[in-house]
């Protein structure tokens, strides 16, 4: 732009033309043509006339053409200020007379004609020159603003396609460089990878300078790709064209990853370019994961095989632990994320699904014969991968049953069967907790299992549970603190809550209560009286009335003793030097004993008629009887070697004190004097003379109690301690008594049989338990059972053993 320096006088009568070109700003190419398309603005010539009040002047004029076309900053705002205040500095005496005219240009301005070719070749050798990877000599905001002229005057089709197939005919060229290429497979990857990053690297710079191409062109028209998915799509195109190269490439990354399963280092990196590279083209499931996934059930497929074979169980799991953990890696580091799960699940269907069975077969019963929790954590883990709990809990629930049956139907191990059943219970809690997760189907199944074992006999193991309780209830059970028999107690009442027979465990145990509360044997009565209240808990106020009954018996019975000792009755007719305590007892509490004569001394006989004229004295109505089997006594006994104390039951006591008035008598003798029935005396006397503790001599020595017999009492008896416990013996059953019992239950065994025609094994059993009411062992009755095959009248199935038919 030009501008007059003179006064304003001459420049207003001069009027010089001031014309400023607003193409584009280069010698290069003349002013560009608006495209006719947007009609918000037209392509003019501004003629600006600034003229005084000489109207017949000729006007200055400036040709303006469109600025927003053409990216032509206007001048900055100070400058035109500055402008305006040089030509408005000298005073207009008429500001009126100011024109202000606006005509268009005659001419369009017009692209020199091989505009579209010279700006193509320079892209072109850009181009070319970005591929080959040499230095061109045009600077790329050049290469940008070509790009940008042309899409300006509609010509981005054609650039497009241009561009497009200078890719296509690089892609081509490089990818069939690569036919025939190393048949080392790690070193074919590199090249490939290499070519991958170099195309990758092109196709930024290409979209760089085509920028603007991409932004309008590509963008605004449909079905046309950006430039970078148009170079991928380019790049897959020849890569399906070249079969060779992707199975080379597929099979090399395959191999590497075997390589890598197999120890070897493999480079992770290298793998990870190249399948992110099918990931961006678009073939990574089709072309790479199927045979991925193929080559990996054949790998484990091969090797759980010969894992289970070589290996234990522990072993085994942990090496299926390991390999999923480095899939899940495998993942993580070069694998798609779509690949985890088919691939976990590959591997999980191959090393554990299709070995579920001979893993539970082969060492399942192992890990819980050792209380292995690690490893059966590890293994309730893995097969919930799997949906294989089920499978593992029918394995816990058999192995329960299988090893709790070796525990139950023992005879010989029936002193043991309860703290066996304790310790196993103990540690199946233990798993339970630790390896199961505390499930609650296992649980359950624990539960159901347990509770059929314990029932294999019917009635035994909960007569074994009431012993067990008397064992440990009972004073002397020494190294046993509270908090412990406490314990003790809760797992003991997780067994009575398996057992059918409750209604026999509550007679056995009330039978023992019995016992120690009226032989002042229990270890704690609040022991005693927190077990009543577990029972209360568990089965309700009329399981344990009875129960409760016989406590309240007991502290009464402390009353009425001290109220007796305190009565004038037992201050002037008691006898000297004995003293007595009674326990009263209330007929419906406690159970039921036959009543046994015998002829007391004449002591024990005042005492009692003492205690019965104070009691009925205060209880008008009551009627009291003796339970002469119950008492037990503490006699001084003076031996040629000092005095002692015998602790002894009552029958003992009534045969010891005869000796007081004579030194030897018969067995006939003894029975005439004390009146005890004959059983009952021959175990009396044979506890005192022939057990342990021999208190008495039998003539002749021997360990029965024959009829000739005759017994002295033993003054050179020694023992250690100054109180001794002589204990009762337990008498056996005679051949008549065993005949009779015989006879017994083969009748009930030919009377159910006749009503029931066919019945099972352990029907038969359970049905001879509720009938007979004597003890007897399963094991007499399956003798008794087959005595009565061999005699025909009964007969087993001849399809199932374990069924028995009746014969008329």
């Amino acid at each position: 732009m030009s501008q007059s320096t003179g006064t304003s006088k001459r420049a207003a009568t001069s009027n010089p033309a001031v014309v400023a070109a607003a193409a584009i700003d280069s010698p290069r190419y003349p002013p560009m043509k608006k495209p006719k398309s947007q009609s918000s603005s037209f392509n003019a010539a501004l003629q600006l006339s600034f003229g005084n009040n000489n109207d017949d002047d000729e006007p200055s004029s400036m040709i303006v053409d469109d600025l927003t076309r053409h990216d032509i900053t206007p001048p900055p705002r100070n400058v035109t200020e500055n402008w305006g205040r040089k030509k408005a500095t000298p005073p207009n005496p008429n500001p009126t007379n100011k024109k202000f005219v606006i005509k268009l240009l005659k001419e369009k301005p017009s692209l020199p004609n091989n505009f579209e070719e010279d700006t193509w070749a320079r892209l072109k050798s850009a181009i070319n020159a970005i591929f080959l990877k040499q230095p061109d000599t045009c600077d790329l905001e050049q290469l940008y603003q070509a790009v940008n002229d042309l899409c300006l005057h509609k010509m981005g089709g054609n650039l497009y396609i241009r561009i497009e197939k200078e890719c296509d005919a690089h892609i081509y060229a490089v990818l069939q460089s690569l036919v025939g290429q190393s048949p080392d497979l790690l070193v074919f990857l590199s090249l490939i990878e290499n070519c991958w990053q170099d195309l990758c690297d092109q196709m930024l710079m290409i979209r760089s300078i085509a920028l603007y191409l991409d932004r309008t062109y590509a963008k605004q028209t449909p079905n046309v790709r950006s430039l970078w998915d148009m170079g991928l799509q380019l790049f897959r195109k020849h890569l399906a064209l070249c079969p060779e190269v992707e199975h080379k490439t597929v099979t090399g990354m395959l191999r590497l990853i075997e390589r890598e399963r197999l120890g070897e280092a493999v480079e992770r990196t290298l793998l990870n370019h190249l399948l992110k590279m099918f990931t961006a083209l678009g073939i990574y499931q089709e072309s790479f994961e199927k045979p991925f996934l193929a080559c990996t059930e054949e790998f484990y497929a091969a090797e759980g095989v010969k894992y289970m074979q070589q290996s234990d169980v522990p072993d085994y799991l942990k090496h299926v632990e390991t390999r999923l953990h480095e899939e899940h890696e495998r993942c993580v580091l070069y694998l798609d994320a779509s690949t985890r799960k088919p691939l976990i699940s590959t591997a999980e269907k191959q090393l554990l699904e299709r070995h579920i069975t001979a893993i539970l077969d082969k060492g399942f019963t192992t890990l819980m014969d050792a209380n292995r929790t690690e490893d059966l954590q590890r293994m309730y883990i893995l097969f919930s991968r799997v949906n294989a709990l089920e499978s593992l809990r029918l394995a816990i629930g058999s192995y329960i049953r299988r090893s709790g049956q070796v525990v139950v139907m023992d005879d010989e191990k029936d002193k043991d069967m309860v703290a066996s059943l304790l310790e196993f219970k103990g540690s199946l809690d233990k798993i339970w907790e630790e390896s199961f997760a505390k499930n609650e189907t296992f649980c359950n199944a624990i539960k159901d299992s347990f509770e059929h074992l314990i029932n294999l006999r019917q009635n035994r193991p909960a007569e074994l549970i009431a012993k067990f309780l008397d064992e440990k209830l009972r004073a002397g059970n020494k190294g046993t603190s509270e908090e412990e028999l406490e314990g003790t107690l809760d797992k003991v009442l997780v067994l009575f809550r398996f057992i059918q027979g409750k209604d026999v465990f509550e007679a056995f145990y009330k039978k023992d209560l019995a016992k120690r509360l009226l032989l002042g044997k229990s270890a704690s009565i609040d022991a005693e009286k927190s077990m009543i209240s577990k029972l209360k808990t568990e089965c309700g106020s009329q399981f344990t009335n009875k129960l409760e009954g016989m406590f309240k018996d007991i502290e009464l019975s402390k009353e009425i003793n001290e109220s007796f000792r305190q009565s004038s009755q037992a201050r002037t007719k008691l006898p000297c030097g004995i003293e007595m305590s009674v326990h009263v007892l209330t007929t419906g509490y406690w159970p039921t004993y036959p009543p046994m004569d015998v002829e007391l001394p004449r002591e024990l006989t005042t005492y009692q008629d003492i205690f019965k004229e104070f009691y009925l004295s205060k209880y008008s109505g009551r009627r009291l009887m003796w339970q002469n089997s119950l008492g037990h006594c503490v006699l001084k006994a003076e031996f040629s070697k000092g005095r002692k104390e015998l602790a002894v039951s009552l029958f003992q006591a009534v045969v010891l004190m005869l000796f007081n008035d004579a030194d030897k008598l018969s067995l006939q003798d003894i029975k005439d004097a004390t009146r005890i029935e004959d059983k009952e005396l021959r175990r009396t006397l044979q506890s005192l003379a022939c057990g342990k503790v021999r208190v008495l001599q039998k003539i002749p020595k021997g360990r029965e109690v024959e009829d000739n017999d005759c017994f002295l009492f033993n003054d050179t008896f020694t023992a250690p301690l100054y109180r001794i416990k002589v204990n009762a013996i337990q008498m056996k059953e005679t051949v008549e008594e065993n005949t009779s019992t015989t006879e017994r239950v083969d009748a009930a065994i030919v009377r159910i049989m006749k009503t029931r025609k066919v019945l099972s094994h352990t029907l038969l059993i359970t049905e001879l338990f509720q009938q007979l009411k004597f003890p007897i062992k399963p094991a007499d009755l399956k003798k008794r059972i087959e005595s009565l095959i061999d005699r025909e009248y009964l007969e087993r199935d001849k399809n199932n053993p374990q069924i028995y038919n009746y014969l008329a």
